[in-house]
């Protein structure tokens, strides 16, 4: 008997969300493991930067400016770019309020973002898959908020919890084709974007008082997750959400 590999070499990854934060961090693991991975965002400028980063490291990266609430821009990018034999889809965002202060427009916003962007790129990466007649690996951040609720958050856990149940159905439908579809579902992970949230110590000492054990994520504590959902070594692992909460969930 022999471990599947957690190597990636020779496969193609796309990462949405890739100029910072998770999205960044993910595309670091996956080109560690060996993958040729194309950054996307909305930001030329960012995009470079990151890329050079990997590249600094022996990586193999290239960026695709773009939005991914933009279905035919989605279609266009992946079919010239493609096949992709992984999605980390890490595009995200959240709008803190309570629902009877939620306005309209923050509510689209997030459904554009979190759960249609999601369904453009699954999409457009199983239909490249499906025509070179490859398997693939489809990976959706979403979020512990997934599965349980929180305090301002009645939006950001809606389109959570649609994710969650898109990636269920879809792992279902492509799975004859050998395509695995599952969510990584952080805590709070510090980042650029979340650490002036924890300049306030109140919200931090809720945060970790609700993490067992007793500290806010890292965005090291990220990639080891990415890579094995994109590996062999997760080969027979599909419709599932993988738990990076540190206890959140288990309560």
């Amino acid at each position: 008997m022999k471990t599947p590999s957690f190597r990636l070499d020779g496969r193609r990854a796309l990462v949405t969300g890739g100029s910072r934060g998770i999205g960044l961090a993910a595309a670091h693991a996956l080109s560690q493991a060996g993958a040729e991975v194309v950054l996307a965002a909305r930001g030329m400028q960012d995009l470079e930067r990151a890329c050079a980063q990997i590249q600094a490291q022996g990586g193999a990266a290239s960026a695709l400016a773009i939005d991914v609430t933009d279905a035919s821009a989605v279609d266009m990018a992946v079919s010239r770019l493609g096949p992709f034999q992984i999605l980390v889809n890490g595009a995200g965002g959240n709008r803190p309020a309570l629902l009877a202060d939620m306005r309209d427009g923050d509510l689209d916003m997030l459904m554009d973002l979190n759960v249609k962007a999601a369904f453009y790129l699954s999409r457009a990466v199983a239909k490249g898959l499906r025509n070179a007649k490859l398997p693939g690996s489809l990976i959706h951040v979403s979020s512990q908020m997934g599965h349980v609720g929180g305090p301002l958050r009645t939006a950001y856990c809606a389109t959570k919890h649609a994710l969650e149940g898109f990636t269920k159905a879809l792992a279902w439908e492509l799975g004859p084709e050998g395509i695995r579809v599952n969510t990584l579902c952080p805590t709070f992970i510090e980042t650029e974007m979340t650490r002036p949230m924890f300049k306030d110590s109140r919200f931090r000492d809720f945060v970790i008082s609700k993490i067992a054990l007793g500290r806010i994520g890292r965005l090291e504590d990220i990639m080891g997750a990415v890579v094995f959902l994109a590996s062999d070594a997760s080969a027979l692992v599909t419709g599932s959400a993988l738990m990076v909460d540190g206890g959140w969930t288990a309560a």
